[in-house]
């Protein structure tokens, strides 16, 4: 047989070999070191396949973060299950399609989600519907309590399935993204060597874990070099000021940093033991990085990933990071820029980014025409984003191809608000745009053209409020008499961003 590509193998490897050294702490005081997480996530990873749970099989997970979802994490992967996580702030509507879709075996979430999950689970494949809440009580940790404290590693081969995460699209139907042991496996090695990690980083985890950022990134460098973490439940730029000192590393989305920099009690002395701090999930503001590197004397690594790929680019660790940049290629990722017509385009040219690598996804959950669209005949994968890249390698992103918008670090997609507004009685049609927000880094606005009498820009954000996370909902809504479009009747989303810029 085989060696076991179970990402878990992995991480195993470089657990500390005294498994009484700490994993993490949390803002609580809590401390769990590396063989309580083993231990408990072995009792899960029984659980799960005692409730009839195979290896392959999803378990879709809505829950807040806690160290007990960290071991839930951990367990799926050491049964060969696929993990699922959704945020939790999704609505009925949204969980109707994800459950449908994804076809979970397994469905956690807290106490106050059961009756919202229950009138939207597929009946014919969920066989148990388990609670996990914030404070680490459910059902899923009464029924974990009960079993085993060790457990096997499920025998996987690296383009196995081990994560399915789902990215909305233009079309506003959400795509379910297959992530394999290998994809997270390569990724996180290519990191914890870029970034310099070892044991002895103790990590400001502040991220949410239902994102690739914080369960990806963040939690593979900490796991797959045996460091140790600072865990909080969300971010505060006064707990994090309270917790730098103590720390080694920081990873967090341009909005953390501008948070921080509003707060008068952050300085360099406050990281006075930081060796490192990276930004990504949405564009770093030049304004932002040089403010910073002005108050503490770091200069922020900015890097660039996707859902569908992990980490594809990093300034360096060693190296000139520079301002309105996400650095290089990092090893093992071939990066391009090409024209509409696939042409390849020199240093300097505007065009679309593309990538390859062992680090990008095979492709979508059940959509192999939306696959096969979004990957070319040579195997490299088309962001969606457009950037050039300067004499030195270093890439800069200067848009997005599909109006993605980046609201604290998460993604919006316009489509699928619109289509929601669109239903409103009184809407003939909207445009929904992202425009500069200092706090959120963008914020959306929604433009709309009434049919007959028009709806309060008060009732189409409480509509949306029904249907949407919270995140997406509009921040303000603009009421005009037409949209601007091109010869083609296209919107001119452009010209709505200069006429509402803030």
């Amino acid at each position: 047989m085989t060696s076991n590509a179970n990402l878990y193998v992995h991480f195993q490897k470089h657990f500390p070999t005294d498994r009484n050294r700490a994993l993490l702490r949390t803002s609580e005081g809590r401390n769990v070191s590396y063989g309580e997480a083993e231990q408990t996530s072995a009792r899960i990873a029984n659980s799960l396949l005692k409730l009839g749970a195979k290896p392959g099989d999803r378990v879709t997970v809505q829950v807040s973060k806690s160290v007990e979802n960290l071991c839930l994490y951990l367990a799926c992967l050491r049964a060969g299950l696929v993990y699922h996580p959704l945020n939790t702030a999704y609505t009925a509507a949204e969980l109707g399609y994800f459950l449908t879709d994804a076809e979970p075996t397994l469905v956690v979430c807290d106490n106050q989600a059961v009756t919202t999950l229950t009138t939207v689970m597929p009946s014919a494949s969920v066989k148990a519907l388990l609670t996990l809440n914030a404070d680490g009580s459910g059902s899923l940790m009464e029924g974990a309590a009960k079993e085993s404290n060790t457990a096997g590693i499920a025998e996987r081969v690296g383009t196995d399935m081990a994560a399915l995460l789902y990215s909305s699209g233009t079309t506003g139907k959400p795509k379910g993204i297959m992530l394999s042991h290998d994809n997270l496996r390569t990724n996180a090695q290519t990191l914890v060597q870029a970034w310099g990690f070892s044991a002895a980083d103790h990590f400001l985890h502040m991220l949410p874990i239902y994102h690739v950022h914080g369960l990806f990134v963040a939690l593979s460098c900490v796991l797959m070099s045996g460091a140790s973490m600072a865990w909080h439940s969300s971010f505060s730029d006064q707990a994090a000021i309270t917790a730098l000192p103590d720390c080694t590393v920081m990873m967090g989305v341009p909005t953390y940093y501008t948070r921080l920099l509003n707060n008068p009690a952050f300085d360099s002395e406050s990281c006075r033991n930081m060796r490192l701090f990276t930004s990504g999930s949405a564009p770093l503001l030049t304004e932002t990085f040089v403010a910073f590197k002005n108050r503490t004397g770091h200069s922020i690594l900015e890097r660039y990933g996707m859902t569908e790929t992990g980490m594809n680019t990093s300034n360096p660790l060693n190296g000139e990071r520079r301002a309105g940049t996400v650095g290089p290629a990092l090893p093992g990722v071939t990066l391009r820029v090409v024209d509409d017509a696939g042409n390849i385009l020199t240093n300097g040219d505007i065009g679309n980014i593309q990538v390859q690598g062992a680090n990008v996804f095979a492709g979508y959950w059940r959509m192999p025409e939306k696959t096969a669209e979004d990957f070319t005949a040579d195997g490299f994968f088309n962001t969606g984003d457009k950037g050039f890249i300067d004499a030195n390698g270093y890439l800069s992103i200067v848009g997005r191809a599909k109006d993605l918008i980046i609201c604290g670090g998460l993604n919006v997609y316009p489509k699928e608000v619109e289509l929601v507004i669109d239903d409103i009685p009184g809407v003939l049609e909207s445009a929904v745009i992202g425009v500069a927000h200092t706090d959120f880094g963008e914020a959306v606005v929604a433009v709309i053209v009434a049919d007959g009498k028009a709806p309060s820009a008060e009732q189409v954000i409480q509509h949306c409020k029904t249907q949407l996370a919270n995140f997406k909902v509009p921040k303000r809504v603009e009421i005009v008499t037409a949209l601007p479009r091109n010869a083609m009747g296209k919107v001119q989303k452009n010209l709505l961003r200069e006429k509402f810029p803030v």
